[in-house]
């Protein structure tokens, strides 16, 4: 028993000493997705002012593949030392869990830190199509059973469960195309070849300015600050169809309270830079309260929208592209 005691102390004591010196080294965040797409610019708008505060860089490392499990698999698999995190979201760590096989548990197989910036998502369609306003594009999707070509970024993403809640609140049905991320569905609506997507506010804000597609609500109870003109779903004909792509910083499974406590410090500083959080606005992003910025404000976060979202895919029998 005594050994037992004294073992235990040292693993304490060695616990908290790697805690002080934390971290000596940079550290390692996985982006489960390619580079340049929303994933990317939080973390390099959060990166350089949290390297302020821990003193050592953020390195982003690209890990993709099966709708963001491998990326995610990688941290799980990963030691608890705090150097190796990853930058996650609605998809990767609240709806994956009901598409995709998974190897891990989303809760209880990481470690929460952060709630991060949300992105709103936008009813886009191409210009040339005759709706003008949601409630139109309704009505044609009712008059036009399986005519309508939808771009989604995976099975199972925020965009294709959008657009069966749309698709059932319009009476009607909609073909769903899938591509390798929102950007390459998005160059075929501007040209185009495809009717619908349903992207975020990020992404499609500088194809609206330019006309080069239209914008028909924004899924949101309010309206967004960089895009004030569109209506939200509220307001134009879609009550309640809501959802927003939150995002989230997480560590492996067992990573040490105090290491915790240090990364999400640094995230807190680097929210509260009013550079960052200009630079992050301009993105169309919004950023949540201090008190909701806590691994237990992420926690709360993954965990409604797992228990909302899990039966509306099983129930669609959505499986994996």
């Amino acid at each position: 028993m005594r050994l037992l005691l004294v073992a235990a102390a040292f693993a304490l004591g060695l616990a908290g000493a790697q805690a002080q010196t934390y971290p000596n080294r940079p550290i390692t965040v996985v982006v489960p997705f390619p580079a340049g797409g929303p994933t990317d610019a939080i973390i390099r708008n959060l990166g350089e002012r949290m390297r302020v505060s821990l003193g050592q860089p953020l390195v982003v490392e690209y890990v993709t593949g099966a709708g963001g499990t491998v990326g995610t698999g990688r941290v799980q698999r990963a030691a608890p030392d705090g150097y190796t995190l990853i930058l996650g979201h609605f998809g990767t760590h609240a709806t994956n869990g009901a598409v995709y096989p998974l190897q891990y548990d989303l809760v209880k197989d990481f470690t929460p830190i952060s709630l991060l910036p949300e992105n709103p998502y936008l009813f886009v369609v191409k210009r040339a199509h005759p709706a003008n306003n949601l409630s139109e594009f309704m009505a044609y999707v009712m008059a036009n059973p399986d005519k309508v070509q939808m771009g989604i970024p995976g099975a199972g993403t925020g965009p294709h469960l959008m657009a069966l809640l749309l698709a059932k609140t319009a009476g009607g049905s909609i073909q769903y195309i899938p591509y390798r991320g929102s950007g390459p569905a998005m160059l075929d609506l501007v040209a185009g070849q495809i009717d619908l997507m349903v992207d975020q506010v990020q992404t499609s804000q500088a194809q609206i300015r330019g006309g080069t597609i239209k914008a028909l609500a924004i899924a949101s109870p309010v309206r967004g600050e960089t895009v004030p003109e569109i209506p939200t779903v509220d307001e134009a004909g879609a009550p309640g169809l809501h959802m927003t792509l939150w995002y989230g910083l997480w560590g492996p499974p067992a990573l040490p309270k105090d290491i915790v406590t240090k990364l999400n410090g640094a995230v807190q500083d680097a929210m509260a830079d009013a550079a960052v959080r200009q630079r992050l606005h301009d993105l169309g992003m919004r950023i949540p309260p201090r008190d909701k910025r806590t691994p237990e404000g992420l926690v709360e976060r993954q965990t409604a929208d797992i228990a909302k979202w899990w039966p509306i895919i099983k129930a669609a029998n959505i499986k994996p592209d």
